[in-house]
């Protein structure tokens, strides 16, 4: 009840004065505009032409539910964004639940969640970030309950919003063909199950996602196998395979030069946030205004956020070594391993730290992991009950002081000046 009461007043913060910044704020140039072309021809375009894009499109469709609700406007473009937002609250309260049997757990994660700066502001932008997390969190939940076939259908729906859902799929298929080995289970009938529920179902899934390129002939190079030597495989697969190759190969050379971009080593600690939105104000009640959106995550929670990694790292080598594996802390590094890590492969492409919003359920859950445990048992945990009391309120009192900068709110620039606590955000 309390995670549900927490979700309500975080969707009210997210609803008000959404509007605000005027216009289009940073990449929702992009979506907002496929979008609006989904909803009028079904598939993407530009002008009297085909576009070329880069995502799939089910963040773009779901964009297109607030349009359609609220008009072609801001509040309409970001509306969807702030109900997945807030159900994103309650989803990881439920994933809380689930590894730590603790409903005072279980609302801790939310609120946690609903104190975080980055997963504001994205939940106020109409970027695809927040439905990728969304539905990975979502698939996680279901693999928990041992629900694989509707966890395949969601990995779909993750991978038909960004392609990064791969790792997540990746990582949780073989860890359930692990557990199917460990326990001598995985026998072929077996296997090919598996190889159906999380290999086969999220790529079905993934495909039918593209329905409108299949059905438009709009759709980009939706011919182009018809001007290859001919083959055996059906033009309408080789065209759709070659897009692919063509999203692939932008994918992995995209190198300019952004004044914004984050090396992932930087992730964690906030060292690069991005700014989705600067503006200078004429009127603030000061000589000079500042008005500003930045993608940052609430500085002391992402801090001891990064602590509570390697600690549950720790915990979890000393259970592994005790061979009693700690399923808790295996499932949160899992998580922050398959959103965090393949970045770093990536080293010279162009990449921003709010793309850390995917893992960060799993960061949060590092948090709580590190409360449970050092709260220990119920006797002789009130002293340290406040202790964490005091450092959720510390982090509470860290996110209303960077309110301002998460919601657009236009201030003076000795005020916003203020807020930017390192070189690097500025």
């Amino acid at each position: 009840m309390a995670a549900v009461l927490i979700a309500i007043l975080s969707f009210c913060l997210r609803l008000w004065n959404l509007g605000t910044p005027k216009g289009l704020v940073f990449d929702e140039l992009y979506y907002v505009d496929g979008a609006r072309d989904l909803l009028k021809y079904g598939v993407e375009v530009t002008g009297s032409g085909s576009e070329f894009i880069v995502h799939p499109p089910v963040g773009k469709w779901l964009i297109g539910i607030g349009i359609k609700l609220f008009g072609d406007n801001e509040f309409g473009w970001r509306f969807s964004v702030a109900v997945i937002g807030s159900l994103l609250i309650l989803l990881v309260a439920r994933v809380a639940m689930l590894l730590f049997r603790s409903r005072g757990f279980s609302t801790l994660a939310s609120l946690l969640m609903a104190l975080d700066g980055l997963q504001l502001v994205h939940s106020r932008t109409a970027l695809l970030d927040l439905f990728l997390t969304f539905f990975v969190l979502l698939a996680t939940l279901a693999w928990l309950k041992d629900r694989y076939w509707l966890s395949g259908i969601l990995f779909g729906l993750a991978l038909g919003t960004k392609w990064s859902a791969i790792y997540f799929l990746i990582a949780f298929a073989l860890i359930l063909v692990y557990r199917d080995y460990s326990t001598n289970q995985l026998g072929v009938k077996r296997f090919l199950l598996r190889i159906t529920q999380l290999g086969i179902t999220p790529l079905l899934v993934y495909i039918s996602t593209w329905f409108g390129w299949f059905a438009s002939p709009r759709g980009w190079d939706r011919h182009w196998a018809q001007t290859q030597a001919h083959s055996f495989i059906p033009n309408i697969v080789r065209s759709f395979w070659h897009y692919h190759a063509e999203i692939l190969h932008f994918h992995t050379h995209l190198t300019s030069q952004h004044s914004y971009q984050a090396n992932p080593w930087s992730w964690l600690v906030m060292g690069r946030p991005t700014s989705f939105y600067y503006e200078t104000p004429k009127t603030c009640g000061a000589s000079s205004c500042a008005q500003e959106v930045v993608a940052l995550g609430t500085p002391f929670l992402w801090w001891l956020g990064t602590l509570a990694i390697f600690t549950v790292l720790g915990y979890w080598i000393t259970s592994v070594i005790r061979k009693k594996p700690d399923k808790a802390a295996g499932i949160i590094l899992v998580g922050i391993a398959a959103g965090y890590l393949p970045w770093f492969l990536f080293q010279k492409r162009t990449v921003f730290s709010f793309y850390a919003i995917v893992f960060e359920p799993f960061l949060i859950l590092a948090v709580v992991y590190c409360a449970k445990v050092f709260l220990g048992d119920k006797p002789r945990a009130r002293h340290r009950q406040l202790i964490v009391a005091l450092i959720t309120l510390a982090i509470a009192a860290n996110f209303l002081y960077f309110l301002p900068l998460f919601n657009g709110s236009v201030l003076s620039y000795s005020d916003w000046y203020a807020h930017m606590w390192w070189p690097s955000w500025i």
